[in-house]
């Protein structure tokens, strides 16, 4: 029999994402050692070859990548912070979510103690783990990332950002803020639509069409904000905030919930009244850069 020379991972956490974690690299024919709270949660792993440690300190020292995907970071300096766990010569990629504060220093205690540490951030869902379709990024020393990138690929697509180890969760809370964004805007304009008769299934593809095709502004618009520059080559904002109150009357006359479309004509109407009416929309970087009460 064939020895297996794939890398030996640790998985701790075994929730629905730790479970999915682990199965992959199983199934990419990494030894796998388990670790969780609630020990009955590796059953299923340990029957598909999955050995279960007793500790954690087991768990940390029966391979030197350990990959932590738990509740939130108290549950990690918990788990990982007791007296008898050694962090030292351990490879920690932490998975678990959190904020780039929380990762950065999460960075700092982690090579405190002796390890080292990559942050990263799961964008997919479990049962697509170990796919393509999951990507999962990473940041933190970029020579850590390549030695491990090997390993790492059982899990889907993986990606390095940076140095900074809080890269990966502004990364993460920035695709949220994307995905939201176009989600709410469908169902603005579905709900529009359903005043007339048009069910979803039906306005779906035309909304398809329009998001594909602000897409590809991006990468213009990012020039303009690179640059500092915005020059009205499409359209002003003056004439874009016209149209936000053209849909905000709309909606209210159709009776449909109209929040989302002022708050935006709010921040275009602040911008205008700061000179800024005759630029190009990405000018609107700098009310979106501003905190606001």
């Amino acid at each position: 029999m064939n020895e297996n020379t794939e890398t030996p991972v640790t998985v701790i956490g075994l929730g629905l994402m730790g479970r999915a974690l682990a199965g992959a690299f199983l199934k990419a024919g990494h030894p796998t050692i388990v670790w969780n709270r609630t020990p009955a949660k590796a059953d299923q792993l340990v029957a598909e070859g999955a050995r279960l440690a007793p500790t954690v300190g087991d768990a940390l020292a029966a391979s030197s990548l350990t990959i932590v995907c738990v509740t939130d970071y108290r549950a990690m300096y918990e788990l990982l912070g007791a007296s008898d766990v050694d962090l030292g010569g351990t490879q920690l990629i932490n998975l678990t979510s959190g904020d780039s504060a929380q990762a950065r220093e999460a960075a700092r205690w982690a090579e405190q103690r002796g390890a080292r540490y990559l942050d990263g951030a799961i964008m997919a869902i479990p049962p697509v783990i170990g796919t393509a379709e999951a990507v999962i990024l990473h940041s933190g020393p970029q020579a850590d990332f390549e030695a491990l990138e090997p390993a790492l690929g059982a899990l889907g697509t993986v990606t390095y950002l940076g140095a900074d180890h809080g890269l990966a969760s502004l990364y993460d809370v920035a695709g949220l803020a994307m995905m939201w964004s176009v989600l709410n805007a469908w169902l603005q304009g579905t709900a529009l639509l359903r005043t007339a008769g048009v069910d979803a299934a039906t306005y779906a593809p035309f909304a398809r069409q329009i998001a594909v095709g602000v897409a590809e502004w991006l990468p213009g618009y990012a020039e303009q904000i690179d640059s500092g520059s915005f020059p009205a080559e499409v359209s002003a904002l003056e004439t874009d905030a016209r149209a936000m109150a053209h849909l905000i009357e709309e909606s209210e006359a159709v009776g449909v919930n109209a929040e989302l479309p002022k708050l935006i004509k709010a921040m275009a109407d602040r911008s205008i009244a700061a000179g800024h009416g005759g630029e190009q929309y990405p000018v609107l970087i700098e009310e979106f850069g501003k905190p606001r009460d």
